[in-house]
């Protein structure tokens, strides 16, 4: 029989250290309201493989970038996918999850993202720029990401790099939802300074543009983090979507909008381990 209150395995790496930003506190007062629903008990995203058998659902949250512990991971992610165990977020995701490049295919496929490149051959495809970012395509948290000269950006085409003009912007913002419902927005005025966020009112056109993303990944539950930058004509083209352990900048919200959000999360794990729960 089941447990009466639902079981969650909460992947956190509450030592890492990300610039600008505390992991820890934010997974701290998450768990701290989770728990009024749920019982839970946290562990280093390194243990996640060894533990989970023992609860109704994992909670991949802020974990780290992969990076940091690859073979871990993907020996969790086979495994979990071998068990059928309820991953949140689902492991189906399209986006950061699975690497960048989705960014290739986008930009391809000619969506609203900055032009996105990786073979030397379509360096012709992008704009013409007087520097160009170079990024893994297993790249997270701006690891590896090198700013290059035009004249020095075909020698980096190696064919496991994502290359893009680099563009100048406005602002950055990111979009923030609970499955396909929008949360809250949140943006960066200062270009130089990304994780000094104040809460944005996004316009329709806003949540059109970022709607569009969220649909495409097609996730059906979880957290997704669609950051975006207004270029200096007003447009949104896409930085990145975030559908792995989007850090949610929880911090930089009133208070009724972080207990919106906590509702709102509770509520969506409430009916993915319901899910899990009851007979098909």
């Amino acid at each position: 029989m089941p447990a009466a209150r639902p079981r969650l395995l909460y992947v956190t790496d509450l030592a890492y250290e990300a610039r600008g930003r505390r992991y820890c506190d934010e997974d701290v007062f998450l768990t701290s309201r989770l728990r009024a629903r749920f019982d839970l008990a946290l562990c280093h995203p390194l243990d996640a493989e060894a533990l989970m058998d023992g609860f109704d659902a994992v909670v991949v949250r802020n974990s780290g970038p992969v990076l940091g512990y690859q073979r871990a991971y993907e020996t969790f992610r086979a495994r979990a996918l071998a068990t059928g165990a309820r991953v949140y977020n689902p492991l189906t995701g399209k986006a950061d999850m699975a690497g960048k490049q989705y960014l290739l295919d986008l930009s391809a496929a000619g969506f609203p993202v900055i032009p996105t490149v990786g073979r030397a051959e379509d360096l012709r495809l992008l704009p013409a720029a007087e520097r160009y970012v170079v990024k893994p395509l297993l790249g997270a948290d701006s690891l590896g990401l090198r700013i290059v000269p035009a004249g020095q950006v075909a020698a980096h085409a190696t064919g496991d790099v994502l290359i893009q003009p680099r563009v100048d912007f406005a602002h950055e913002v990111s979009f923030y939802f609970v499955d396909d419902d929008f949360q809250y927005a949140l943006y960066a005025p200062d270009p130089q300074r990304r994780w000094e966020l104040r809460p944005y009112a996004a316009t329709a056109a806003d949540l059109e543009f970022a709607r569009r993303f969220v649909d495409w990944n097609d996730l059906g539950h979880g957290i997704q983090r669609v950051d975006a930058c207004r270029t200096r004509d007003g447009g949104l083209l896409l930085v990145e979507l975030e559908d792995l352990n989007p850090y949610l900048s929880l911090h930089a919200l009133p208070e009724d909008a972080r207990d919106a959000f906590v509702s709102a999360f509770t509520a969506s794990l409430g009916r993915f381990v319901q899910q899990a729960l009851s007979p098909a």
